[in-house]
This record gives structure tokens, C-alpha cells and sequence, in this order.
């Protein structure tokens, strides 16, 4: 199985292979993409004296029960195959092994722009991409003996998609992704851009910093990758994707995707250029939407090949946050 590949860049052997918008860049030029917040429920266990033995899943629902939000889903621990053993897939996502994670809230969908509007609006959070490069920190980020960059490039920023003239090799891929000055979450291609008219879209521009911030205020915390990809599957094993093993079924798209020769030209087949509206495509079988396709999604941890040999995740957490979900 390759399910992992549905949440970052499923490739082809050629260009006008349909590819999903959805791919695991780590901190290129200091984590500037835009990811959505994926939102996980956090709160204080509340134990009940009188029960005998609770199970880990009755535990981890008494947490804070009665004061979860809306829109959030449970999902209840288990055991998966997390990873693939496809050769295809990148050298990270292998070998597939398996994985207990216990039980959780999740949101059911991306943060929103107008979420996140709502958190800055109420503390004044500047973004990483809204502030001026720190070169003291960029550095460590480095390889050794970089020099440092004139003073007119350490300016606020992010990396931005940009369609190339022609094919390109998929192997670098700064041949698309291009550092754009004044690019930040209210102006996701530059600073001629807005987010007026994608108030429901996904947010994008964040760095990890910036989802934790967003999801310490909401009371939550971002997912690990075990739980996200626990979630995202949906309960389905051995499928390619979190609908089953054929990418249209019916001949019906259901996520966001690149169609036409990447990156050139997207056609815009499914019905989006870009960002598309939360909840656009069908929610998989928990009723989580965009787990696969529309924006890339920030975890809590780092996604390693021998990540597998840690534990993946814990119960009910100690009162500190949310968890959220992004291009």
C-alpha cells in the first residue's frame, strides 16, 4: 500500500501524471510553506472513582467530554500498518510497520483563514513569514560555512508554488517552489494577493511555530504523524487511498489533485485551481475532510524513517491546547 503518498506528491513516470497537492517539504528555507493546522482535543483526563478498570478509550473520552466544540471527531485507539513498502514511495514513508495509537479528538476539517483571522485578531500574532528573517537562526538550518546573505534578502517572506514555462526535472524542487517577499498567510502568492473571497479556504503560509502558537491558544495541539495518518486512513488497510484503491471511482474526483502536466499546468479538472473551499470533496469514513489532496498539514513530530521504533502518540494530555490542519 501507498497511502502516505496521498498526502504528499504521488508521482509518475511522466509529467501528465496526476499528482496531489499535498507534499512534505522539511523547513525549506526555514519552514515557510503554508500548511493547514490539523487540530487534535487535549484537555485533563477526568477520571471516575467508581469505575473498576476504565479502558485507555473510556479514559481518553472523559477528557473534558461534556466541553469538546463542535466539529471535532473521535477516534478511538487502535492498530495500523503505518508507512508502505512500495518502492515508489519516498525513502521515509518505508518500511510499513505497525503501530498502536491511542484514542483522540481530531477537527473535522482544516483551520480556515478566518479562523486563524480570528487568533491574531484576539493576541497579535505576527507569523514566521511576516517577521525579518533572523540570519543567527536561518543559519542552523544551514550547512556549515554558508556565508550570509545581503541584508536586502533576510526580508519577511515565504515560499510560494509557482508554475514553471516547461517540464522539469521532479527531483529539485525549487524549480516551483520560488521565495516570494511579502508572501504570507493574507497574501498567499505575494503582497499584490488577499485572502478576500477564501475566508473558508485552508490556511497556508505557517510554519510549524506558527500552527503550535494558533493551537496552544484554541486549547488544543497539533497532531503526531502516526495519529494523523491513523485518522486519515479512515479504518480502511492495504488501500492506496483513504477512499479505496481506485483514484476516480465512477469517474468522480474526491480531493483536490493536480491535473495536466506538473508543475506547468493545473486544468483545474476537478473543479479548483489552487486552494479549494474546506469540505469540498467527501469526508472519509470518520467524517474528516481534506485528508488527502487541497494543502499540506503540519504533525507535532518529526516524520523519520526510524520514527517507527518511538512511541506514537500519547492519551489525554495534560491541559495545554488543541491540535490543527494546510498549501
Amino acid at each position: 500500500m501507498n497511502f502516505p503518498r496521498i498526502k504528499r506528491i504521488s508521482l509518475a513516470p511522466t509529467f501528465s501524471t496526476t499528482i496531489f497537492k499535498r507534499a512534505q517539504l522539511a523547513l525549506l528555507l526555514c519552514g515557510l510553506l503554508g500548511i493547514a493546522l490539523v487540530l487534535h482535543f487535549s484537555g485533563r483526563t477526568i477520571a471516575n472513582a467508581d469505575a473498576a478498570h476504565p479502558t485507555p478509550d473510556e479514559q481518553s473520552q472523559g477528557c473534558l467530554r461534556s466541553k469538546v466544540p463542535a466539529r471535532m471527531v473521535w477516534i478511538a485507539s487502535g492498530t495500523f500498518r503505518m508507512g508502505t513498502n512500495d518502492e515508489r514511495s519516498f525513502p521515509n514513508e518505508r518500511p510499513a510497520h505497525l503501530v498502536e495509537v491511542q484514542g483522540f479528538w481530531i477537527d473535522q476539517q482544516d483551520v480556515t483563514n478566518a479562523e486563524f483571522d480570528k487568533f491574531v485578531e484576539a493576541t497579535g500574532y505576527v507569523t514566521t513569514a511576516e517577521r525579518k528573517p533572523d540570519w543567527e537562526e536561518l543559519k542552523k538550518e544551514l550547512p556549515p560555512d554558508t556565508p550570509e546573505p545581503d541584508d536586502s534578502v533576510l526580508v519577511p517572506g515565504s515560499l510560494v508554488f509557482t508554475p514553471t514555462f516547461g517540464p522539469v526535472s521532479l527531483d529539485d524542487l525549487s524549480a516551483w517552489w520560488r521565495w516570494i517577499p511579502g508572501a504570507d498567510w493574507r497574501h498567499p502568492e505575494g503582497p499584490a494577493s488577499s485572502i478576500k473571497g477564501r475566508e473558508n479556504h485552508p490556511l497556508v503560509r505557517v510554519s510549524w511555530y506558527d500552527g503550535v502558537a494558533y493551537a496552544r491558544w484554541a486549547g488544543k495541539r497539533l497532531p503526531t504523524e502516526a495519529e494523523w495518518e491513523f485518522a486519515a486512513r479512515g479504518g480502511l488497510e492495504s488501500k492506496r487511498y483513504f477512499w479505496g484503491d481506485e483514484f476516480r471511482p465512477n469517474g468522480k474526483y474526491l480531493a483536490n489533485t493536480w491535473q495536466g502536466v506538473f508543475p506547468v499546468h493545473d486544468s483545474g479538472e476537478d473543479g479548483f485551481v489552487g486552494t479549494s473551499p474546506v469540505g469540498s470533496f467527501p469526508a472519509n469514513r470518520y467524517g474528516l475532510y481534506d485528508m488527502a489532496g487541497n494543502v499540506w498539514q503540519w504533525s507535532s513530530d518529526w516524520n523519520r524513517v526510524d520514527s517507527h521504533i518511538e512511541v506514537a502518540s500519547k492519551k489525554c494530555l495534560s491541559r495545554s491546547g488543541w491540535t490543527g490542519r494546510q498549501l
